[in-house]
Formats: structure tokens, C-alpha cells, sequence
């Protein structure tokens, strides 16, 4: 099935750039696609399929007859137009983390809850990068033996702060080795050559912003508030990709093996695991990629029923970008089958 409108709401942004070339590459059923973002960047041509699209100012009342929607913005601006452009008929994807524990809001990764999206009232939500690329992994470990507990620690890029974050990370490294000052706006620290260990603001007992996130976003996802979360999330001077050290304990006990055969039989998933050989993902290699990469694959030793293993996506595709293009085919496919 075709779909008439397709709209793009943040398109010269650095998501929605990715989101525009994902669109190309993959072929997305529409055809026409409209560009909107701030009153800053609308008048701007942006190049697509071989054409150059005018970006149109956001306003709710452009959207009438616009089938589907892809927004990335910030939280404030989805707050305060999404709503609207969803009761006029369109199914918005918001990728922003303002409506996505919402009741009536599904929150959706298309390889674990693809279902989720037949309760929506024209509003899906996409959830935080950190999530997203854990969840991939969690579901087929709650699907073969129950998940109880997990322990995770993020190492997320710079790119995860979005353009600002990239060029504080760029910037201050060179006036770090250079001897020179430089003042960060993405960052309260210097991120060169340091860690952060704190992502988001103080929210719950010592636990961040972003933190409780991967805590709440991962029960509604998996459908499952008995799953015990604890979140560490640090900023590391990585340029693109998050990074993820996860423990999982579950109520059977999974030997090695069969983790490895449930990661590389799991859609969204390339297993890259061999300690003696060197292998293993790392941020570099991962950019520019769809799947969430597994390796380090092994028993925790300090539980019956345990296994941890690292995993790296790109943050701004399967994190960002890839999901919510997922979202909206999902939404096609589904008018299909109706």
C-alpha cells in the first residue's frame, strides 16, 4: 500500500536528516513527503528522491491530510503541537520523550512490541536511545526464561546531546591538547578525555533523569513491572554510538550457548563475539548501522541464573532515526492488512 502524505517535523535537524535518508534508502510507500521545522529553518530547500522539497513552518493546521508523521523535536514543542496534528487525522511517530509513558500513548520497538501500535489514538511515541537498544536484547531473554533483575551501565557518545554535543567533544578535545580554554554548552563538564557520570537531571534517589527512563520505558515496553532495573548512565568521549555493559538474571538459567543462539536468531540483532580473536562491537564500527551489536557473551559469576554481555548501536539510527521509519512502516503494513 501507498500512503498519499508522509510528513518529516524537525527535518533539517541531525535525526531528521538520518530519518530523510532512511526514507530514500528503504523506499518508504508514500507519495508525497512534506518537510516542517521552526520558523528558523522553514523556507529552506532540502533535497529528496531527487527534488528539492521546501521545509514548511510547524504549524497544526498544515497537517490536514497528511497521513503519517515522523516528529523529532524538543520534549516542549511536542507537548505543545502533537496532540493537535494527531486530532486532525494524521498518526504521529514522536520521537521526543514527551508523551511516551502516557497511558493512552504506545511505546514502541518494532522488534519487541510490534503489536503495541493497535492501541494507538494517532499518537506513538519512540523510546530514549538507551532503551531502545537494550530492550532488542532483553526481549528474546524474557521470552526464552523470564527476566527478574538487570543491572545495566551505558557509555553514551556525544552525538546523544545532539550537534552540540558532537562539536563540545570535537572542540574541546583540540583546545584540551592544545592548551587552550574552551567553554562547553551541551556539557556542564568537559567531556574530553573524561567521563560524566550523569545524564539528565537529579530524579528519584540519586538516580538520574535518564536513568529512570530505561527503568519505566523498559516495563512498559516489555509489558512487565516485576523486571528489577538498575540504571547507571555515563557520557563518554565517544562521538557516535551508545554503549551498554547489561546483567541480566532470569528465573531459568541460560548457559552461554543458548545466548548466543537466542541474540542470532533475535531480529535487530548481529552477534560479533570472540574474545580470542579480538572481536567484540565497539562504537567505530557500529556507526552508520541498523542492528543493536552483542558480544562479551558470558556467565555472571556472581549468580546462579545470570548472564551480562555488551551491546553498541548507533544512537542515532536504530536509536533515533530507524526506530520511528520501523514505526511508520509498521503503520502502513498494518492499513495493508486491514
Amino acid at each position: 500500500m501507498v500512503i498519499d502524505q508522509l510528513a518529516v517535523i524537525g527535518a533539517t535537524g541531525a535525526v531528521g536528516q538520518i530519518v530523510l535518508r532512511l526514507l530514500a534508502e528503504r523506499q518508504f510507500p508514500a507519495k508525497r513527503v512534506r518537510l516542517f521545522a521552526s520558523e528558523r529553518s522553514a523556507g529552506k530547500s532540502i533535497r529528496f528522491r531527487d527534488q528539492d522539497v521546501t521545509v514548511e513552518p510547524l504549524r497544526v493546521e498544515s497537517f490536514r491530510g497528511i497521513d503519517v508523521c515522523i516528529a523529532s523535536t524538543p520534549d516542549d514543542v511536542a507537548r505543545d503541537c502533537l496532540r493537535g496534528i494527531a486530532e486532525q487525522g494524521t498518526i504521529v511517530v514522536d520521537e521526543s520523550g514527551a508523551w511516551r509513558m502516557a497511558a493512552d500513548v504506545p511505546l514502541v520497538v518494532p522488534e519487541v512490541n510490534p503489536e503495541a501500535i493497535r492501541g494507538h489514538r494517532g499518537l506513538i511515541a519512540s523510546p530514549n536511545c538507551s532503551t531502545t537498544q537494550m530492550v532488542v536484547c532483553l526481549k528474546p531473554l524474557h521470552d526464552a526464561a523470564r527476566i527478574r533483575r538487570v543491572v545495566v551501565s551505558t557509555y553514551q557518545a556525544a552525538s546523544g546531546a545532539g550537534i552540540g554535543g558532537q562539536t563540545d567533544l570535537e572542540q574541546g578535545t583540540r583546545a584540551l591538547l592544545d592548551g587552550r580554554p574552551y567553554n562547553y554548552s551541551a556539557f556542564v563538564h568537559p567531556l574530553a578525555l573524561n567521563l560524566i557520570p550523569q545524564i539528565g537531571s537529579a530524579k528519584h534517589e540519586g538516580y538520574t533523569s535518564e536513568e529512570m527512563k530505561m527503568v519505566w520505558e523498559t516495563h512498559k515496553i516489555l509489558g512487565d513491572d516485576s523486571i528489577r532495573v538498575c540504571p547507571t548512565c555515563i557520557r563518554v568521549p565517544v562521538t557516535n554510538c551508545h554503549s551498554e555493559s547489561i546483567l541480566v538474571e532470569t528465573e531459568r538459567k541460560l548457559s552461554v550457548p543458548q545466548v548466543r543462539d537466542i541474540f542470532g536468531a533475535a531480529a535487530g540483532i548481529t552477534v560479533v563475539d570472540d574474545l580470542a580473536a579480538n572481536r567484540y562491537p565497539m562504537p567505530r564500527d557500529c556507526t552508520n548501522q541498523d542492528d543493536v551489536f552483542v558480544g562479551r557473551i558470558r556467565e555472571d559469576l556472581s549468580s546462579d541464573c545470570g548472564v551480562t554481555f555488551w551491546c553498541v548501536s548507533d544512537n542515532l539510527r536504530k536509536g533515533a532515526a530507524t526506530n520511528a521509519v520501523q514505526i511508520a512502516e509498521l503503520l502502513v503494513r498494518a492499513r495493508t492488512a486491514v
